[in-house]
């Protein structure tokens, strides 16, 4: 079993409404690729591009939520909308699961009202922010740096009240410590590790630590900018970042955020769904049973906050 806290299939399916869920071969996650792996569970983010006027963003977002119902659920029976850890729990056989996330609080603007309701309608881990600042909080491309504004702190006060995933991939390095310090579910997508690739979006050993130290999900991801100073990876690099992460004790923290569908840097052999498997594989050549166990999907179970239905 298999359980990816990140791709971008609804953003492509959102920019470029004539591919098909079921069978472009454009998408790295699609239907059919589906059946054939051994992913139960994929993180379906919503992720407004930054092109789209803020007026719009809120819109937009909802439009994704709608894609999500309409293109991947409705038509499949066999995808089950997860809204808690039972949910994940009671998957049969036969059934794969599927999340919604937010990547980026942009959308909301600076309406908790707005956020209140994209959990409602099914959000379980929250970005901060992506690249850029919004009205929580700065991004890493920000030179300013800023951590949480004062509206920012009310939002993962909400996200604590709701048991939601405060996710800090994309956040400030400062951000980052103030969620640290607020967050009663902290986790990190899909970043990697800093001391391996200088890259901003990745971690350092200072944030795995405090990450570790609170079991915290870490999903590495397959994006080759951020495995490798070359941009140019293969799956070991990845084998890298994993090992890295476990030498520094975060064996109960570890998963998969694979940014399949957001990112042209790919990494040559872990291109889209189709080679997870085999990725799955190497790493068995490497770990025990109960380690890979752990890190394909038992830590991301474990830690995922939304126990059970609950009203807000």
């Amino acid at each position: 079993m298999i359980i990816d806290a990140h791709c971008d299939a609804l953003y492509k399916l959102w920019e470029t409404p004539e591919l098909s869920f079921q069978s472009s071969p454009e998408l790295g996650v699609n239907y059919e690729k589906w059946q054939k792996n051994h992913v139960k569970v994929q993180c379906f983010a919503i992720y407004v591009p930054e092109y789209v006027h803020p007026d719009h963003q809120y819109q937009v977002a909802l439009e994704m939520i709608d894609l999500f119902f309409e293109r991947i659920i409705k038509p499949n029976p066999d995808i089950i909308w997860v809204q808690s850890q039972q949910d994940l729990l009671n998957l049969k056989p036969d059934e794969k699961g599927a999340i919604l996330t937010l990547e980026g609080c942009h959308p909301i603007g600076e309406d908790l009202v707005k956020l209140k309701t994209l959990i409602r309608l099914g959000v379980r881990a929250v970005g901060l922010t992506w690249n850029q600042a919004n009205a929580v909080s700065d991004g890493v491309g920000e030179e300013r740096g800023a951590g949480l504004s004062t509206f920012g702190k009310e939002v993962v006060q909400l996200l604590n009240e709701n048991h939601i995933w405060t996710d800090v991939s994309h956040l400030s390095y400062q951000g980052f410590w103030d969620v640290m310090d607020l967050a009663k579910y902290p986790m990190a997508s899909h970043s990697n590790v800093y001391a391996l690739c200088s890259h901003p979006r990745n971690l350092d050993d200072k944030q795995i630590t405090a990450l570790i130290k609170r079991k915290a999900f870490i999903g590495v991801t397959f994006v080759s900018g951020f495995l490798d100073e070359s941009k140019v990876a293969t799956p070991s690099q990845v084998l890298q970042h994993i090992q890295y992460i476990l030498n520094m004790g975060g064996e109960d923290s570890l998963g998969f955020g694979s940014d399949f569908d957001g990112t042209n840097m790919i990494v040559d052999g872990l291109v889209d769904y189709d080679d997870y498997d085999a990725f799955i594989n190497m790493l068995s050549n490497h770990y025990p049973q109960n380690m890979i166990n752990k890190i394909t999907h038992e830590n991301f179970i474990r830690t995922f906050p939304f126990k059970h239905q609950e009203v807000l």
